[in-house]
């Protein structure tokens, strides 16, 4: 079970995943193989799954950032959605409830690419019923 300490833990390692454990130890005021040691259980446990890179996009070349919304058969939602991991340009796909069954984020270098992404690519997808876009403006979190 995740406690207060741990939730500490997690707060400055999704600030900054390369911080090394003797800073977090010395924030926290405990000692560094107490970090290692919850960091190392955090991960056994799956509570960490990944470190990563945030990236911005548009500084690597994609102008066109879009999330979009997908209704599909409900018979295919999985296997459509395992179809979407596939593809490189999708950067995230979700299952949700709502509006959309599946969410995804979709990076191209510009409009006519995100065009050919979504009519081609995605557009043959079996089992799509329906196709929501949204280009993001401005990412201002996350």
């Amino acid at each position: 079970m995740v406690d207060k300490k741990d939730l500490e833990i997690i707060k400055i390692l999704q600030e900054n995943s390369r911080i090394p454990y003797m800073e977090i130890a010395r924030k926290l005021r405990v000692s560094e193989s107490t970090i290692r040691k919850r960091v190392k259980d955090l991960e056994e446990e799956g509570v960490i799954k990944n470190y990563t890179v945030l990236i911005d996009p548009s500084k690597i070349g994609y102008d066109s950032t879009a999330i979009i919304g997908f209704d599909v058969e409900p018979s295919k939602l999985l296997e459509t959605a395992q179809k979407m991991t596939e593809l490189e340009e999708v950067k995230c796909v979700a299952t949700s409830s709502g509006d959309h069954m599946i969410m995804t984020e979709i990076w191209a270098r510009d409009g006519k690419e995100l065009s050919m992404i979504i009519s081609k690519k995605i557009g043959s997808i079996r089992g799509i019923k329906r196709i929501c876009p949204a280009i993001i403006l401005e990412k201002l979190k996350g």
